[in-house]
C-alpha cells in the first residue's frame, strides 16, 4: 500500500540508436538460433528410439528450459532496442523476475542432476540402469522444477513487499531483484543479503557439487576408462559458461552490486544459444540421429 509506482522505465542495454538497431538484428538472430537449435534437439531425442538413455532425457529438458529462460528476457530486449521509451508495468516486472529466477534456478539444478547421472554412469556402469531408471529420472526432473519454484517464490516475495515511491528507472534491460532493491524507499540491506544468499549460495553450492562429481569421475578414469571423459566434456563446458556469470552476478550483496549488463546477456542469451552447438558438435549419436531426422 506504500507503492506509488505503476510502471518502471528500463535503461536498456544500449543507448546509441544506430548501434541498438544493429544489436537488435543480432539478438533476433541469437533468439531464433536458440529456438531452432533447442527445438531440434528436443524433436531429435523424442523421435529417435536409440536416444532413450537418461542422459538424453535430461538433455531434452535442458533444451526446453533454455528456450523458456531466454524467452523471459530476449523478446523484450529485442523490442526495447527499437523503441525510445522502454517501459514495463509493475505486474509485468514482477512476473519477469519470477519467471527468470524460476527457469534459471531450474537449469542450475538440472545441470547438477546431469552431473550426477554422468558420475553414476562412469563410476558404476554395471549398476547404472538400476540406479538411474525411468522412475528416478522422473523424480529428479520433478525435483529440479520444485526447487526452481521455491527459489523463485522467495525472490519474488522479497521484491513484492518493498515500497516503491520513485524514482522508477531501472538501470538494466530486465527486472531483477538487485536493481529493484536500489529503487525501494526503505532500508534494503537485510533483504539484499537474503537475496544474495538465496541466489548466490544455490549457484555456488551446486557448482561445488559439480566439481566434486567430476573429481570423483577423474579419479575413476585413472583406472582405465579414459574414453569416458569424452562424454563429460560437453557438460563441463556448459557448466562453466552458465555458472561462472551466475555466481559473479548473484553472490554479491545488493549494496555492492552494479548492473553488469553484458554478463547478464551472456547467461540469459548466449549460453542457451551455445548449448545445442556444444552438445551436438561433440556427440556423434546426436549428430547421426539429426541426419536421420533430416
Amino acid at each position: 500500500n506504500k507503492t506509488n509506482v505503476t510502471e518502471f522505465i528500463l535503461h536498456g542495454l544500449i543507448q546509441d540508436k544506430t548501434v541498438a538497431k544493429v544489436c537488435c538484428s543480432l539478438f533476433l538472430l541469437f533468439y531464433a538460433s536458440i529456438i531452432f537449435g533447442n527445438l531440434l534437439i528436443i524433436i531429435t531425442i523424442k523421435t529417435n528410439e536409440q536416444l532413450n538413455s537418461p542422459m538424453y532425457f535430461f538433455l531434452s529438458y535442458l533444451s526446453f528450459v533454455d528456450i523458456s529462460y531466454s524467452t523471459v528476457t530476449a523478446p523484450k530486449l529485442i523490442y526495447d532496442l527499437l523503441v525510445e521509451k522502454k517501459t514495463i508495468s509493475f505486474v509485468g516486472c514482477i512476473a519477469q523476475l519470477f519467471a527468470g529466477h524460476f527457469f534459471g534456478c531450474t537449469e542450475i539444478f538440472l545441470l547438477t542432476v546431469m552431473a550426477y547421472d554422468r558420475c553414476i554412469a562412469i563410476c558404476k556402469p554395471l549398476h547404472y540402469t538400476n540406479i538411474v531408471n525411468k522412475r528416478v529420472c522422473g523424480w529428479l526432473v520433478a525435483a529440479t522444477w520444485v526447487g526452481g519454484f521455491v527459489h523463485s517464490v522467495v525472490q519474488t516475495l522479497l521484491a513484492v513487499q518493498l515500497p516503491f515511491c520513485g524514482p522508477n528507472e531501472i538501470d538494466h534491460y530486465f527486472c531483477d531483484v538487485h536493481p529493484l532493491l536500489k529503487l525501494a524507499c526503505a532500508d534494503t540491506y537485510v533483504i539484499g543479503v537474503i537475496a544474495a544468499a538465496n541466489s548466490g549460495v544455490i549457484s555456488l553450492s551446486c557448482f561445488v557439487v559439480l566439481v566434486v562429481s567430476y573429481a570423483v569421475i577423474l579419479v575413476s578414469l585413472r583406472i582405465g576408462r579414459l574414453k569416458a571423459l569424452y562424454t563429460c566434456t560437453s557438460h563441463i563446458t556448459v557448466v562453466v559458461l552458465f555458472f561462472g556469470p551466475c555466481i559473479f552476478i548473484y553472490l554479491r550483496p545488493s549494496t555492492t552490486f552494479s548492473a553488469d549488463k553484458m554478463v547478464s546477456v551472456f547467461y540469459t542469451i548466449v549460453t542457451p544459444m551455445l548449448n545445442p552447438l556444444i552438445y551436438t558438435l561433440r556427440n556423434e549419436e546426436v549428430k547421426n540421429a539429426m541426419k536421420k531426422l533430416w
